[in-house]
């Protein structure tokens, strides 16, 4: 029942700018054109206004809905397994996770808090000036270009985190779906279609766009309507987007989830009670779905010694013997071993590599851990870059001054984890206070891949892991990304949004004078 072509406003629209085919898939897919970017947006800029004033209530129904939808695709997960390669299993729960998520959202927007409203009130009798009454909180910020991503076809592409952030926010929905699951994308994006219809919410709220051209990409980034962009993918592709939108008249915002190492400290108490066991589940975590997260660890560190050692040689024999894995799609795989390659090829750094069998048809990767001491991994910022795949740079030190070190030269990152006793915490002090402005999210004795979606997850990190540090793409946070505040001055009631007026009809979380109460305010006369 797919049809190939891209959703505009909830219609299929014609193309005659070429066909591509997504792997394993049913039919080619049209590519879409600077014409087919216009039109999204302009239907989107058309629905903005009336997302905009829709109530909460309709907005979340929006965001269940969809939901259900998804639920309701009986062959999501087997087209998706055809396209990525990705177990089935996996992918189930990756779709578990990308109706919890939406229905998080809506569960965000009924209760109405994170519109930050706050109100100080008049003080007309102030002396030398009178004070006005004002009062401040988020609207959105308009049409939203979202680039899905290839790792997670679900949860972080056509209805993922940014679709339905953005969506809870009320900002309309352009997305350019990622060449290499366009079937998923079709099928997610005519549930979130459908949603729309239901609920009684314009067309243009949402439109999906099929192409493998960056300028189609560029072009929605620079459009004279988008007003902000989410990205999941590489540092260059993110960084290109960037500075499109830097080069637009009027720059706006772009949201890039980019490349990260998430690096592993391990401390020497951790290293004596439990090197084995630390170097098992680090085995499990590097090579997790073929290596293939965001959060996967690429760094290991730690300060050399019979524990260390113990913890290397056990490390070693879990690649060796480690099955290999297919990725996502070929090209991801050339880079992959392109990247092992590079590495393996410099001076003072050692190779281990998984000793399975290629599969035959040459899409499979070989895990991977490359050995390096503190001097040879400062010298060559290569291995602090990232190799996307199955793969982990163990570091060697000869103390823990070389370790801090070590931490001082990493980039910005998702996630960074330390394995250590209380001790061992209470003596590295300093390590931490190095990692808290290296990364978003900080573990202790465990593993970065998995991410939980709530409201206090962290998603985001220094450049290069993000372009806004102070941004998550996981987790209720997500949604002010693509908000703004407006303050409204010496408003009458009848014209405040509901949010700001004195009865508090949505009876939410509210700051009034600096103090935060969910009551409704007396008239002003009354006070």
């Amino acid at each position: 029942m797919l049809t190939g072509k891209n959703l505009i406003a909830g219609e299929p629209v014609d193309s005659a700018h070429g066909r591509f085919s997504g792997a394993g898939t049913l039919t080619a897919f049209e590519e879409a054109s600077a014409a087919h970017v216009d039109r999204a947006l302009d239907e989107a800029a058309g629905a903005s206004l009336e997302l905009r004033r829709a109530p909460a209530a309709q907005r979340a129904a929006f965001l269940d809905r969809i939901a259900e939808e998804i639920e309701h695709l009986g062959d999501l997960v087997d087209i998706a397994n055809r396209e990525t390669a990705l177990p089935p299993e996996r992918l189930a729960g990756e779709r578990t996770r990308t109706t919890g998520q939406l229905r998080l959202f809506a569960s965000v927007v009924r209760e109405g808090s994170w519109v930050d409203a706050s109100i100080d009130r008049a003080l007309p009798d102030r002396s030398p000036l009178p004070k006005p009454d004002i009062r401040r909180m988020l609207i959105p910020i308009g049409p939203v270009a979202v680039f899905g991503a290839s790792n997670f076809p679900l949860a972080f592409s056509v209805a993922g985190g940014d679709t339905a952030s953005a969506l809870a926010a009320g900002c309309p929905v352009v997305v350019k779906a990622h060449p290499a699951h366009p079937a998923t994308s079709e099928l997610a994006a005519r549930a979130v279609i459908k949603a729309a219809k239901a609920t009684g919410l314009p067309p243009g709220v949402f439109s999906l766009l099929q192409s493998t051209r960056h300028d189609v990409g560029t072009a929605l980034v620079q459009h004279r309507h988008t007003k902000a962009v989410g990205f999941t993918g590489s540092l260059r592709a993110g960084r290109a987007l960037f500075d499109a939108a830097a080069r637009r008249p009027d720059p706006i915002p772009v949201y890039a989830e980019m490349g990260s190492v998430n690096p592993v400290f391990l401390l020497p108490g951790a290293l004596a009670e439990r090197a084995e066991a630390i170097a098992d589940g680090l085995a499990a975590s590097v090579t997790l779905g073929v290596g293939q997260f965001c959060t996967s660890p690429g760094v290991v560190v730690g300060v050399q010694g019979e524990p260390f050692d113990r913890f290397t040689r056990r490390l070693e024999n879990l690649i060796r013997q480690a099955p290999t894995g297919t990725m996502l799609y070929p090209a991801l795989l050339d880079a992959y071993e392109a990247g092992v390659e590079r590495l393996s090829a410099l001076d003072g750094v050692e190779a281990v590599r998984s000793l399975a069998l290629v599969a035959a048809t040459g899409a499979s990767a070989r895990p991977s851990v490359l050995e390096a001491a503190a001097p040879a991994f400062l010298r060559h910022h290569e291995l602090r870059a990232e190799v996307f795949g199955p793969s982990t740079v163990v570091v060697r030190c000869g103390s823990n001054d070389e370790m801090n070190a070590v931490a001082r030269a990493l980039d910005g990152q998702l996630t960074a984890a330390i394995h250590g006793t209380a001790a061992d915490l209470a003596a590295h002090a300093g390590l931490l206070s190095v990692l808290e402005d290296k990364a978003g999210r900080l573990l202790v004795n465990g593993f970065p891949t998995g991410v939980e979606v709530c409201a206090s997850m962290q998603h985001g990190g220094p450049y290069p892991a993000t372009t806004d540090s102070r941004s998550t793409s996981v987790g209720t946070a997500a949604i002010v990304r693509f908000a703004r505040p407006v303050a409204y001055q010496n408003f009458p009631q009848t014209s405040l949004p509901p949010e700001l007026q004195d009865a508090n009809p949505r009876g939410i979380w509210r700051r009034v004078d600096g103090a935060m109460t969910r009551d409704a305010l007396p008239a002003a006369g009354a006070r």
